[in-house]
């Protein structure tokens, strides 16, 4: 091995600096929603091998100064160490690091920080929309308004503001700012968030008026299935609105939503849902409504609402937003003469629209992730229309954009349009929660690139508001078991810590209304499978655990402890006597491809393998997280509790030899991942059949949401690296990459949404943006290209890159905590060469693809240089004699085989490929007993021609 530390070209060493410095959990505002924010700094040195020894701080508050010294290593979530922020006040902090070369920092740029919640009760009342005549429509939109004075002498003005519903607000004619969707969707019964805005700049002295959009949103939907869909919360939006005005002589003025305020259901806001899509008539427009001055005579009070309202918080997750904007890739005329434009991506968001036409025209837009048979497929949105209309004013150009709902969508069928159409007049609209990016990956193979970014947009697309399993169909709920599989995938590719850890509040308050039962969907609004779910309630335990693992948040897992405790004493109700869990109903490894399309939960493992395995996963994490938080008692309780378990589970479903009662991949896989088996022995023997099944399937997948995110490290860690690399590079159905060669944008659901001979899925679930099945992702990140977590929130790396035969090159950089840490790899000649980046205040354990011994190494950039593996001896001769499984570990002779037999019988050699157990002890010969000698003899002679192209090429390198 060859180690190389690499130092900048240029001579004169930089002097370290403060590169980034942030307050928990939203960099996107100064406000803050705590007292006590955690601060975090980031420093960016040439400095090899360093580490903070100290760090001061210092406030500025009512301009006076205060400042104090942290000594140690500690720059990530660092606890609070002035007094209180109180609601409203605004803070000025600074950092400055000292490193263990003796460098100091300058003082970093100030870190403004206001205290982001009312200093009191809520003064502002529930208002709503004033009944319009005949039937109440479910969810009417509408507008509300309010005119007031501000004096001379402002000094500050913030707007706070919450719904049953979405909202949007604007002052004196102007929004107050780019968020869509406020306030989100939260357990609405026992928490909302607010936003704390600060307008100050919109107001002036004098007449004044604030003006809100106001639609039902997730409030007013209706949840269910199979046309038993019914509201859940309200059937009405309400809003509640406050503002804060602070004068330069110290007089405080409140102006709040309740008596005096005025409301419309007349405007162009006709209709809007989440599922349904939105009308919009820009005839009913009036110009000036949240202006002073706007006659609203017409208008009518708008109504003071009843029923409870839970405390409403500010916001710890970052708002949803415009992100970025796509064009129209290519206009399509489908069979029926629509025009349906297609943006080249799955996305999600809605369209926005430049026109210009006669007053009264309605145009339509219909969204739609596939095409079938030419035209929108529709049937798998199911009962939601994601219709929206925009109905014409006729004064010139107009320009439009939906404001309260989101559609998934690739393409867009556009009906009634004015003219000719110009592509350019449409956009798309990417929205999202707005996290900031921090985990890329890159390979020398396209559709390995193309898989990770469907991973990518597919989170994009399902982290809105709250982690969603599909964001097109009736559904877009918060299923448990998704985020469980994917967090580890999401906690690399974005900073999605202030997104689950505000999810996790409204789990563990869900939670607590269930005797500690999580249920399937958080927001739970369903009221279906009441009692405990294996693999999606243990969301409880692991996602918190991840986002400890991912970020260090040592804070969260205190926070989340009791909701932790509370899922794995639940699930201690359930264990029988033997120890396990099991004979009750589980969703299982729900859609394994084995399973009917009208039954996803009917997988080759069982369910009370999955039950059981994470009754001890949840016990376990228990256990690790009470040691973290030092709680000894609990530790000890919890720990023995996991051995019961784990030793009941060997019993029950492990053979003496190795086998597993399931003899199924994801059977394996959660033994083997999940720590379940600590034998070496009895963990090889698991391996090895795991790999035997792996090959027997034809190395195509045989898992569903729970064995598909272990499967790829249970082979690595077993040593069977090159079957995980034969999985991953599949292209045949079902594999990670055939919907990739389908012209897949995202992830799918089912491995097969769309069957080889183009069609959709028949089944009932069939989404084309699932993020579940790309959290082999995190496998790519980890071994692929070799980076890890090897100590919380990456204050230790793990660089592993195990490189895939099949790959020149691979890289992958995050954003940690402590800064960008990256490692690549790649070929030359015999040689791998690696490259790393360790981040100030960090080291990283190195485990290098030649085998060599492990070591240590501190921040700065990293180069090592060792032999690549040996090349695979050459493949023989190859025979029908040969056996199955020679076939199948022998790519070039098993296309030879089933291309000879397509040349015959295309559908025979489909049956072939897919039908085939690919044994040791049975030949090629003996698995086509009913092929047509002619057949048979294509395939010999295909078989010899390449043992005997081989045989000459041994010759020449002899």
């Amino acid at each position: 091995m060859t180690s190389t530390s690499l130092t900048p070209q240029s001579a004169i060493r930089q002097q370290a600096a403060v590169s980034r410095f942030t307050a928990e959990y939203r960099q996107d505002t100064p406000v803050v929603a705590v007292p006590r924010p955690r601060l975090s700094w980031v420093t960016a040195t040439d400095s090899r091998d360093w580490q903070q020894t100290r760090a001061e701080l210092r406030i500025t508050r009512a301009g006076a100064v205060e400042s104090t010294v942290c000594e140690g290593p500690e720059s990530v979530l660092v606890e609070w160490p002035f007094g209180a922020i109180s609601a409203g006040e605004q803070v000025d902090v600074e950092v400055r690091v000292t490193g263990n070369d003796g460098g100091t920092t300058e003082w970093s740029g100030p870190l403004t920080l206001v205290g982001g919640w009312l200093g009191g009760p809520w003064q502002a009342q529930a208002i709503g929309l004033p009944a319009p005549a005949g039937d109440v429509p479910l969810g009417q939109p509408g507008q509300l308004r309010h005119e007031f004075t501000v004096g001379e002498g402002l000094a500050k003005a913030t707007l706070f503001a919450t719904a049953h519903g979405v909202y949007q607000a604007e002052i004196n004619g102007t929004e107050v700012d780019d968020q869509v969707l406020k306030p989100g969707w939260t357990a609405y019964a026992d928490r909302l968030s607010h936003e704390t805005t600060d307008v100050t700049a919109l107001l002036t002295p004098g007449a004044n008026a604030i003006g809100i959009w106001l639609a039902g949103g997730w409030f007013t939907e209706k949840y269910g299935f199979h046309g038993f869909a019914k509201p859940f919360y309200g059937e009405q939006p309400a809003v509640k609105v406050e503002l804060l005005l602070e004068y330069l002589d110290g007089w405080r003025e409140t102006v709040a939503s309740g008596q005096g305020w005025r409301a419309t259901t007349g405007g162009p806001l006709v209709s809007s849902g989440i599922y349904a899509g939105e009308a919009h008539d820009a005839r009913r427009a009036e110009a000036g409504w949240s202006a002073a001055g706007f006659d609203d005579a017409h208008w009518l009070p708008a109504p003071l609402t009843e029923g409870d309202w839970a405390e409403a918080t500010p916001a710890i997750a970052p708002p949803v937003r415009r992100i970025e904007e796509l064009s129209v890739v290519e206009v399509l005329t489908t069979p029926s003469g629509a025009t349906v434009l297609d943006f080249g991506q799955n996305l999600v968001g809605r369209l926005r629209i430049r026109v210009s036409g006669e007053a009264g025209r309605t145009i339509t837009l219909r969204h739609a992730e596939v095409l079938e048979d030419g035209e929108l497929s529709l049937r798998p949105l199911r009962q939601a229309a994601a219709t929206d209309s925009y109905t014409l004013a006729g004064n010139g150009q107009e320009e439009w954009e939906p404001r309260f709902t989101f559609h998934g969508f690739r393409y867009a069928q556009v009906d009634n349009w004015p003219g000719g159409l110009d592509p350019a007049a449409i956009t798309a609209v990417v929205i999202h929660n707005d996290m900031r990016r921090t985990g890329w990956f890159e390979c020398s193979e396209p559709l390995l690139n193309r898989l990770h970014e469907n991973a990518l947009w597919g989170m994009r697309g399902n982290f809105l508001a709250l982690p969603t399993d599909c964001p097109q169909r009736d559904e877009r709920l918060g299923w448990t078991g998704d985020i469980q599989v994917f967090s580890p995938t999401a906690s690399y590719l974005y900073d999605s810590l202030g997104f689950l850890g505000s999810w996790l509040q409204d789990l563990a308050l869900e939670q607590g209304h269930r005797n500690g039962v999580v249920p399937i969907i958080v927001p739970s609004v369903l009221g279906m499978l009441e009692s405990p779910v294996a693999a999606w309630g243990d969301a409880a335990t692991v996602v918190p655990w991840v986002l400890f693992e991912r970020f260090g948040d040592t804070g969260l897992l205190r926070r989340q402890y009791a909701s932790m405790r509370d899922w794995a004493d639940a699930l201690l109700k359930v264990r029988d006597g033997s120890g396990l869990w099991q004979g009750q109903m589980q969703l299982g490894d729900w859609l394994d491809p084995a399973a009917p399309p009208d039954k996803p939960g009917a997988a080759r493992t069982h369910g009370d393998i999955v039950a059981s395995a994470y009754l001890f996963r949840s016990l376990d994490l228990v256990a690790r997280a009470a040691a973290v938080l030092d709680n000894d008692d609990d530790h000890g309780t919890y720990a023995a509790l996991a051995e019961e378990t784990r030793q009941a589970f060997l019993a029950e479903y492990v053979t003496p030899a190795g086998r597993m009662v399931s003899d199924a991949q994801t059977a394996y896989s959660l033994a083997l991942m999940f720590g379940i088996s600590t034998g070496p022995v009895q963990r090889q023997a698991l391996g090895d059949r795991l790999a035997e099944l792996a090959r027997l399937g034809g190395y195509r997948i045989a898992t569903g949401f729970v064995g598909t995110p272990l499967i790829a490290d249970a082979l690595t860690a077993t040593g069977h690296l090159e079957a995980a690399e034969r999985l991953l590079t599949q292209t045949e159905c079902p594999s990670w990459l055939y919907p990739v060669t389908q012209g897949a944008t995202t992830i799918w659901e089912r491995w097969d949404s769309i069957l080889e001979d183009g069609s959709v899925n028949p089944g009932e679930m069939t989404s084309f943006n699932h993020y579940a099945l790309g959290a082999i992702a995190d496998w790519m990140h980890r071994t692929v290209a070799g980076l890890a977590p090897a100590a919380p929130g990456y204050r230790k790396l793990r660089i592993a890159p195990r490189p895939l035969r099949s790959l020149q090159h691979a890289s992958t950089s995050h954003e940690t905590p402590y800064g960008l840490a990256r490692v690549a790899w790649k070929h030359d000649g015999d040689r791998i060469l690696v490259d790393a980046t360790v981040p100030p205040g960090t080291t990283a354990e190195v485990s290098l693809p030649d085998g060599s011994a492990e070591f240590v190494v501190g921040s700065g950039r990293h180069r090592w240089d060792v032999p690549a593996a040996a090349a695979a001896p050459e493949p023989g001769a190859v025979s029908l004699h040969s056996p199955l499984a020679d076939i199948m570990d022998d790519p070039a002779a098993y296309a030879a085989a089933w291309q000879a037999m397509e040349a015959h019988d295309p559908a025979g050699a489909t049956a072939f490929r897919k039908d085939t157990v690919w044994y040791r002890q049975t030949t090629l010969d003996q698995s086509l007993i009913f092929t047509q000698p002619a057949v048979k003899a294509d395939i010999a002679a295909a078989l010899a021609a390449l043992s005997t192209k081989r045989s000459a090429r041994t010759t020449e390198n002899s």
